[in-house]
């Protein structure tokens, strides 16, 4: 409590925000301060602590190793007591706007939503789905789970499960499917939009890709249920299939005998610091968990 008491709120939010923008004058216009007077902050902080935060030049300021760790601890510590806040006063009502691709919302998350609203339930949570980027400035969402990797930005981004995407259908197609060769003969399910797709898996298993394919679709949800229906044959995520395969509606044929496609296919992102919804980390956690990355939190 000793250092607390020393360094004043005041010291720590101006080092947070010169620390997060990498400038005083950017960290000045956002706390309404001039930038001396941010300097003049850290360097007191700086006297406070007995230890040198930034590396200073003519041009830039660089955090050095000490400051980085305190810049981390800081923005933790800013992140709880933002959530405190939020808890006991309105903030607490905002919902938390989560953005989501189409097919993960359709196929995984929402058959599990049930069990984070019973253990939420003063959570107000707003679902949206496209396979556009949410906009977290524009729309104000605060989390989005995407599909592919992401694009460069400024924000956090969290890789979840490790998918296997592998040929599924109907046990009475399977019934005629003893080798990959028996693929050709198959109306085979396409789904555009799919990181890999079938020349993909037939070039991986060493086997001449298809000129033409039975059904193609721009949602990977349309392409479980056609095989389902028993149109064809999928290549597809056996997460997002996941109850599919559970229900025995769909089976994996050549799980034995092929080689399966393994990739990142879906990133968690949301803003680094700055604005977080109280209830962020709650919806975070709980998706970690479900998908057993619980050493991710």
């Amino acid at each position: 409590m000793t250092l607390l008491k020393k360094a004043p709120l005041s010291l720590l939010r101006a080092f947070e925000a010169a620390g997060r923008t990498g400038a005083f004058t950017a960290a000045a216009q956002e706390l309404d301060l001039s930038p001396s007077a941010i300097s003049h902050a850290i360097r007191k902080l700086e006297e406070t602590l007995d230890t040198r935060l930034f590396q200073r030049s003519t041009r830039e300021i660089m955090l050095t190793k000490e400051g980085a760790i305190l810049l981390e601890h800081i923005q933790r510590g800013f992140d709880e007591m933002q959530r405190g806040l939020s808890l006991v006063t309105a903030d607490e009502s905002r919902p938390l706007r989560l953005h989501t691709a189409p097919s993960f919302a359709h196929q995984w998350l929402l058959p599990r939503l049930g069990s984070f609203i019973a253990a939420h339930p003063h959570i107000d949570l707003r679902l949206s789905a496209s396979t556009e980027y949410a906009r977290f400035e524009q729309d104000d969402y605060d989390l989005d789970i995407v599909y592919g990797e992401p694009r460069p930005s400024p924000y956090e981004k969290i890789p979840l499960a490790v998918e296997e995407l592998t040929p599924l259908c109907s046990p009475e197609i399977a019934a005629r499917i003893r080798c990959p060769e028996d693929l050709y003969h198959q109306s085979l399910i396409q789904c555009d939009v799919q990181l890999y797709q079938w020349k993909g898996w037939f070039e991986a298993n060493h086997l001449t890709p298809p000129r033409h394919y039975g059904l193609r679709f721009d949602r990977s949800f349309m392409a479980i249920a056609a095989a389902v229906d028993g149109l064809g044959v999928v290549l597809e995520s056996k997460l997002l299939a996941e109850r599919e395969l559970a229900s025995g509606r769909l089976v994996c044929p050549l799980i034995e005998t092929t080689q399966e496609i393994h990739y990142i296919g879906h990133y968690l992102v949301f803003p680094r610091h700055q604005h977080r919804h109280f209830a962020l980390n709650s919806f975070k956690d709980w998706l970690l968990s479900q998908l057993n990355l619980a050493q991710l939190r």
